[in-house]
């Protein structure tokens, strides 16, 4: 085999290990074998439904299309995989707001290790599977009343039956992903159905191009270009990191003397990853989405979800602002969880490791969590442009091909596409000096 004695794996050496390594590709295989089965099980319909009707009336909405493309396809289909991950992801955003929160539940994940952390895992799927039903109870009662064929209670009581099992099954397929898999599986299964919904996304595109003329084919080109552009920054940022230099003191154990070494503490440009804008999308699209089924109510509630919803259309200028300040929120929420300034600094000191100019401890934390605030704004700005320009520029040129698909479904694909490369290298070198050790 041949093994690279650079840093970072070679694409040869990563193949190579991926078809020969029995560990890598035990992981491989059961990540395709799950995400394959969550997309056959998309086309396995809900009976007693007017699915024609339905995807013909809704296929022009934005609230849909987004979610269409969150589902992989699933929720245009009305299938039992209809609501997807989405319920696990807003049990998930629940139960970490209920961390900082509550000092019980803050200290089962810092204090309780492996047992604390599955305790929280099971509380998150309660909340996942009441909101599921609630969810799948909304998602009955907006379709009963004009899509169902023989609408009576037994058709809603199945109907909700099916759409929560499904979205439970999805949830422990994500999960059982993480474990024995390759990758995050919550995201994994976000990027299927985005990559899912694509060909269906550039086919109305170039047909766009073909029958639209010289205006429609420089709108697309600016469009395509406006991708290409995200794409480059998205990959630039999600790279970025902010090298802290980290002095370790000299120090003699017996006779021999260790001088002075050098090294770096790496601190991300975006420390939460994708996850600050799939959160910031679930919540945005939970007014429209009440908005949706509450349609053809009277009352107060509904009218109020009514014209919020009518506020925060995409392209609107309230959109815009509503959508950076959920990205900015989430991304300090996520730094905060991922990086700890007392934690780092108490061990840098243990370590006997010192910042260059920084007394250890207090002064030190307080160093870390100045850097850590400032570049998590300037990934969340730079999250919030990402999410919100390209739709902006297809408002302003007329496409709407790309409707669903925009900057969001872009940085979670390259976002998750670079996580899960990363993980393979990671497990690739650990596999070389493994074989390093048994030589």
């Amino acid at each position: 085999m041949v093994v690279s004695r650079d840093k970072n794996p070679t694409a040869q050496e990563t193949f190579l290990q991926m078809a020969q390594a029995a560990g890598l590709r035990g992981r491989l295989l059961i990540t395709i074998g799950l995400l394959i089965l969550v997309r056959l099980g998309i086309f396995i319909p809900i009976p007693g439904i007017d699915r024609v009707r339905f995807a013909a009336e809704t296929s022009n909405s934005a609230v849909f299309g987004f979610l269409n493309i969150f589902t992989g396809g699933g929720f245009s289909t009305l299938g039992i995989f209809a609501l997807g991950i989405i319920p696990y992801i807003n049990a998930s955003i629940i139960i970490q707001l209920m961390t900082t929160a509550l000092p019980s539940l803050e200290n089962l994940q810092k204090n309780e290790g492996e047992a604390g952390r599955r305790k929280i895992s099971g509380i998150t799927r309660y909340i996942a599977l009441g909101w599921a039903v609630i969810q799948s109870a909304g998602l009955t009662l907006g379709i009963l009343q004009k899509y169902a064929i023989e609408p009576n209670i037994w058709f809603t009581i199945g109907t909700i039956i099916a759409l929560s099992a499904g979205s439970m099954l999805i949830m422990w397929i994500s999960e059982l992903i993480t474990e024995r898999g390759i990758g995050n599986g919550a995201s994994l299964l976000i990027f299927v159905n985005i990559v899912a919904v694509l060909p269906q996304t550039l086919g109305n595109t170039i047909e766009l191009a073909q029958t639209g003329g010289r205006e429609a084919i420089a709108q697309v080109i600016v469009m395509l270009l406006v991708f290409l552009v995200m794409i480059v920054g998205i990959v630039f940022v999600q790279e970025g990191t902010r090298r802290i230099t980290i002095i370790f003191a000299r120090r003699q154990v017996g006779r021999r003397l260790y001088r002075e070494r050098t090294s770096y503490l790496p601190l991300r440009l975006n420390q939460g990853g994708v996850m600050p804008i799939i959160f910031a999308s679930a919540v945005l699209i939970l007014p429209s989405s009440l908005a949706g089924f509450f349609a053809n109510g009277d009352n107060p509630v509904s009218k109020v979800f009514i014209q919020f919803s009518n506020l925060i259309t995409p392209g609107s200028w309230a959109y815009v602002a509503f959508y950076s300040v959920l990205i900015l929120f989430f991304s300090y929420f996520y730094a905060s969880l991922i990086f700890q300034p007392d934690d780092v600094s108490k061990n840098l000191k243990k370590m006997g490791a010192s910042i260059p100019g920084k007394r250890p401890g207090e002064v030190t934390s307080r160093y870390l969590t100045g850097v850590s605030n400032r570049l998590t704004l300037l990934g969340a700005i730079f999250l919030s442009i990402v999410a919100t320009v390209p739709t902006l520029v297809e408002s302003a040129i007329g496409i709407s091909s790309f409707r669903g698909f925009g900057a969001t479904s872009l940085l979670i694909l390259v976002g998750v596409a670079i996580d899960t490369a990363k993980q393979i290298q990671t497990y690739v070198i650990s596999q070389r000096y493994e074989g390093m050790v048994k030589q």
